[in-house]
């Protein structure tokens, strides 16, 4: 009975130092971006896609520091005070995993060229699974556990995930296949490289809540947020470099065709001075 105990208590101990390595992660990640965060997103206004990467960037430092706080914690704190950061951690959590999700969305309306169809159509699905995701967590089955409610969280999550890959992985291959440009290229290698990133802690929430012992269940919890907010801090920095990368090119395209605009009667001029010249000389 002692060594079950030893071996439970163990077992929190590794998930405890797992959050806490999480969000060292969290912390190093914002020192090395935030220069690119002022550079693309304080000079723009507050739109919808600002306030969602306001979310998903700022609100994984309280969940994840409550979080961490429980774990690092010597004396007990009162009942009270435990049992509120045990709810509204996980709460911060969610919001801050939606907002992430959120980015994914808004990227991928944008690689389909802003689609008002597959916009809606990514809106209702996005509610769909957060409804699914709230329903399964909040409103349990006497049969499931903890644990088994767990799994179809993640898996929820994981399922729409792969489905918002498989777009992006559609559209590139059905319109942009024989279409050759670095622009395309990188916002396609970027999106297949942060949503597999983001697939992947998913999936390994999903195997560690199904099969490793219930000490390991939150060992991913806060490493599960981390991964959402540095990934989707990062779409939303290729996001407006692609944009301005756009941007830039139509500009000077559009310079260079007015430049030879500008220039094709100078240069008529010169050829009707030659005409006259040569037939002046045969004169």
């Amino acid at each position: 009975m002692s060594s079950i105990s030893f071996s439970e208590v163990a077992d929190l101990q590794v998930s405890k130092f797992a959050n806490t390595g999480a969000f060292a992660i969290l912390i190093f990640d914002f020192c090395i971006t935030f220069q690119d965060e002022v550079k693309w997103t304080w000079s723009r206004p507050w739109d919808i896609t600002r306030v969602i990467f306001a979310i998903s960037r700022y609100l994984p430092f309280i969940g994840s520091g409550l979080t961490v706080y429980d774990a690092l914690s010597i004396n007990v704190p009162p009942a009270s005070s435990q049992a509120e950061n045990s709810k509204s951690s996980p709460i911060m959590h969610i919001i801050s995993i939606v907002a992430a999700e959120g980015l994914l969305v808004i990227r991928t309306w944008a690689f389909w060229q802003r689609s008002k169809r597959m916009l809606i159509g990514l809106v209702i699905y996005s509610v769909v699974t957060v409804i699914a995701a709230i329903s399964i967590n909040v409103l349990r089955n006497q049969q499931l556990t903890a644990v088994s409610n767990a799994v179809l969280v993640y898996a929820c999550l994981a399922f729409f995930e792969c489905v918002i890959l498989a777009l992006t992985a559609y559209k590139k291959f059905s319109d942009y296949r024989k279409f050759e440009s670095s622009i395309i290229t990188t916002l396609y290698g970027g999106s297949m490289f942060y949503m597999f990133g983001i697939i992947t802690i998913t999936v390994a929430n999903v195997i560690i809540d199904a099969v490793f012992p219930v000490g390991y269940t939150n060992m991913f919890d806060t490493l599960q947020v981390v991964i959402h907010s540095v990934l989707g801090s990062r779409i939303m920095f290729h996001l407006r470099t692609s944009h301005d990368q756009v941007y830039e090119i139509h500009a000077s395209s559009t310079l260079m065709s007015e430049a030879i605009q500008y220039a094709q009667p100078s240069q008529m001029q010169t050829n009707d001075s030659e005409r006259r010249n040569n037939s002046s000389s045969e004169v």
